[in-house]
């Protein structure tokens, strides 16, 4: 199974978080080769993933598209979907590993957020999180998503959306389709920080809630750039 895995990465002025990330899956035989999906960076992305041996597809930026064109460029047939700012940890490479043994068609798994805070809010919003995928079955892209090219060609590929392309995805796959892995992915908490734990968390839940009610991907993208 060494080499197994294709990861695909979309980035906008990442250099901060890049090189730990890189170093991380060089570390893993699991990992045949990662692709940097990257929308204009000008910040030294580019450059940062080359040093590290990483595939680069550029293009416009938007998410959804990204991901798509670095599925694209993926040399292997099984994906880990995963951002920039997420790392994930001890023992991921042996959970994925035992989801791709199950061998189990037409399904996809995903990991359980870590916030990399000591904020006990932080805590409330994994608790939240965890209980939006035992429910809804909704993992975000912070999560990680493992799948297989054949699956994810069956539900019509990758939604090309500038944002929410994660739910879209969590959608077509459908709860049959969607399992948890015993992977943690610690992720950046630098913008709840910033813009206040609360009020990003109701900004979040209440932009999901818009998307599963018909909103405009685009139009929430460009709020949400604001």
């Amino acid at each position: 199974m060494n080499g197994a895995l294709t990861v695909v990465i979309p980035t906008l002025n990442e250099a901060p978080a890049l090189p730990a990330l890189l170093a991380l899956l060089a570390r893993s035989a699991l990992v045949g080769a990662v692709v940097i999906s990257d929308g204009g960076s000008t910040d030294g992305t580019v450059a940062i993933a080359a040093s590290h041996g990483a595939i680069v597809v550029a293009g416009g930026a938007g998410r959804g598209a990204q991901v798509s064109r670095g599925i694209a460029a993926a040399p292997s047939a099984w994906l880990l979907l995963l951002h920039a700012d997420s790392l994930p940890q001890p023992g991921w490479d042996d959970a994925m590993s035992r989801c791709i043994a199950s061998n189990r068609s037409g399904q996809a798994w995903y990991g359980r957020l870590r916030l990399a805070s000591a904020d006990p809010r932080a805590r409330l919003i994994e608790y939240g999180a965890a209980l939006r995928c035992a429910l809804l079955r909704l993992p975000y892209g912070d999560q990680a998503l493992l799948i297989h090219r054949d699956t994810l060609a069956a539900i019509g590929g990758m939604p090309t959306l500038p944002l929410m392309e994660d739910v879209a995805l969590a959608r077509r796959l459908g709860r049959a389709g969607l399992a948890p892995c015993d992977m943690i992915v610690m992720t950046d908490a630098a913008a709840y920080a910033r813009d206040g734990w609360l009020r990003r968390s109701l900004r979040n839940l209440a932009r999901l809630a818009r998307f599963l009610a018909g909103a405009d991907a685009v139009l929430l993208a460009a709020e949400y750039r604001r």
